[in-house]
């Protein structure tokens, strides 16, 4: 499937167009309707495959030009949880936000995102890899008024995101990954039942899986929170063990201008490694030699051909231009270790 060394890619959302929806910032409303914003949506697609096109990246996603938030959109498609009547909670012990409540049995009534896969598909040969939500991470993005446990609400979306996953997969999706910032703050029900709840939404699956576990996007409250963490951010070295014994085929972690000191990385020894050597939290664009550095520090704990070049997090917060110079050092950064280590 994936031919060269290091190949790279984005870990989420790249910024929107302006005229599809205002920029630089998270659930930003849509500004067409109907067959229009359909359209547009589509369009954005073809942009955001363009520009990573253009920067030279591997492994290409949809930079979640189709939703507003990684978790939410997937979430407005379920039976069982009421968007109108909401709740304000703390998300991940960070930051308070009006959440949806759920109301009943949460239930998948029709596929979420499977016709813009197979839209994506259509126009790329590229490898293709699609986000989906973790079931820890959307437990902890509402407010349980039916389940009244984070276990059995997080079993039942990994049932519904088995569903999504199994008909991405047949629509030509190569690599799935999951999105799982929740399990660098709630360490003890990673280990009782989060990481269980992701094997059930990965299950039975052929093609590759992934899943993401971030410090989060650039926004003030994770930056706040960053703060806090002092010198060693040590918050994998709690979960990798039990990510290394499990079916997961490759992780997504942050390592660019973070202080995740880079030998945890050898407690997953032996599974993919997606190492993020672009800051999202930051305008300035990093420069290659910036990326490669950070690649040839991983390489002491992670073998070569399992090493892929990524992205902390998604850039949707970021403008268009520095995002695309993020994109392009990526790639150049990839490009420099190729050529020291002839691969």
């Amino acid at each position: 499937m994936i031919k060269r060394s290091l190949p790279t890619s984005i870990v989420g959302s790249l910024p929107k167009p302006a005229w599809l929806a205002p920029p630089e910032k998270l659930w930003s409303p849509w500004k067409l309707e109907g067959e229009q914003l359909l359209e547009g949506k589509q369009d954005a697609l073809r942009i955001s495959l363009q520009e990573q096109q253009l920067a030279g990246v591997d492994i290409i996603s949809d930079g979640e030009q189709t939703r507003q938030h990684f978790v939410t959109t997937f979430i407005e498609h379920l039976s069982g949880v009421d968007f109108e009547n909401r709740k304000v909670v703390r998300i991940r012990n960070r930051y308070d936000a009006s959440v949806p409540v759920v109301v009943g049995e949460v239930a998948r009534q029709k596929a979420v995102f499977v016709e813009d896969a197979r839209f994506l598909r259509k126009q790329t040969t590229q490898p293709i890899k699609w986000a989906l939500p973790g079931p820890m991470t959307m437990v902890d993005t509402l407010y349980d008024a039916h389940y009244k446990s984070r276990e059995k609400l997080a079993w039942e979306f990994a049932k519904v995101l088995n569903e999504e996953a199994r008909e991405l997969q047949d629509a030509g999706v190569d690599i799935i990954q999951f999105d799982e910032p929740a399990f660098n703050v709630f360490f003890d029900e990673v280990n009782d039942w989060g990481m269980a709840a992701l094997e059930k939404a990965i299950e039975g699956l052929q093609c590759e899986t992934a899943v993401h576990i971030c410090y989060g996007y650039g926004i003030q409250a994770n930056n706040d929170w960053k703060k806090t963490l002092g010198a060693e951010w040590r918050q994998y070295e709690e979960i990798f063990p039990k990510i290394r014994n499990s079916n997961i085929d490759i992780i997504s972690l942050e390592c660019h201008n973070s202080n995740v000191p880079l030998d945890l990385i050898e407690l997953v020894r032996g599974k993919k490694v997606m190492v993020g050597a672009i800051d999202v939290a930051s305008n300035e664009i990093e420069t290659p030699e910036e990326v490669a550095d950070t690649l040839r520090k991983t390489l002491a704990f992670v073998d070569i051909e399992n090493l892929y070049p990524s992205t902390n997090c998604g850039m949707a917060p970021l403008s268009r231009t520095v995002a695309r110079g993020k994109l392009s050092a990526l790639s150049a950064g990839a490009e420099i270790i190729r050529k020291e280590l002839a691969v």
